[in-house]
């Protein structure tokens, strides 16, 4: 065989074994969309559901009303207005937690219920946005967080630069978010809240575009099916997160309450 076609059958195996490559991660990245895209609907569902169970439709059942007048039933009043409201709370970081240490050694099918689920609780927890705002200005930032959130992970999947320095500078700028609201807790101002939510926007934009390209990186390591299968479902709730969270603070600048 001469030294051409041996060059040309290299660049041949080189370029098929690319393709091949591209085709895998597209399929990956995928699904891991996928996975995102419907935990995102689960929860979208989920708090439509239960925001609606939670309102007196006849106000001689209600017992309870929030700030804003919305008439509760003894079901609303257990879950917005009971010490259950906190648990409520903070079940969806145990959930995050929980999947995040057992993950490992969970099978593929487990890890992906543990995932619904988790994205079930997050409903629950954010079901009183829509007793709060208006199904609008609700609709309306969320199709701005969409368009956003896709136009960042575009970024991150697609730009040839090497932006893994971001992921120390942005886990500072987040652990600072939440040193702030806590302690806007207690000062309960408004400036202050105008600025974290605004912050906060800007370092989930940032960690969108990181956590894309941290995704696909991890698809070059090479393991097994069903390594790659955690793998695709601790991504997605990477992003899920980042888009929760950016379409709350969103919310908090520019949905109408009712």
């Amino acid at each position: 065989m001469s030294n051409d076609v041996r060059q040309n059958y290299a660049q041949t195996a080189r370029a098929q074994d690319a393709a091949g490559i591209d085709e895998g991660l597209r399929a990956y990245m995928l699904k891991v969309y996928n996975y995102m895209a419907m935990g995102l609907a689960i929860t979208g569902i989920a708090a439509m559901a239960i925001a609606i169970l939670a309102v007196a439709n006849d106000p001689s059942a209600a017992v309870a009303q929030m700030s804003n007048g919305t008439l509760l039933n003894s079901f609303g009043a257990a879950i917005y207005g009971s010490p259950l409201q906190f648990v409520i709370m903070f079940a969806p970081l145990g959930a995050v937690f929980f999947l995040a240490f057992r993950i490992s050694k969970m099978s593929v099918a487990a890890a992906q219920m543990t995932f619904w689920v988790f994205a079930a609780i997050m409903g629950l927890s954010l079901s009183s946005i829509f007793l709060v705002y208006t199904a609008e200005s609700i609709t309306r930032v969320f199709f701005i967080t969409a368009a956003a959130f896709g136009g960042l992970s575009l970024y991150g999947y697609t730009t040839k630069r090497d932006i893994s320095g971001w992921g120390s500078f942005l886990i500072m700028g987040l652990i600072g978010i939440i040193i702030a609201a806590i302690v806007n807790i207690f000062l309960a101002s408004s400036a202050l809240q105008f600025a974290i939510s605004v912050i906060g926007v800007l370092v989930f934009a940032g960690l969108t575009a990181y956590d894309t390209q941290r995704i696909k990186t991890m698809y070059y390591e090479g393991d097994s099916t069903d390594t790659m299968g955690r793998k695709a479902i601790m991504g997605a709730l990477s992003l899920y997160l980042n888009f929760i969270n950016m379409f709350l603070l969103l919310l908090q600048l520019f949905g109408n309450r009712e």
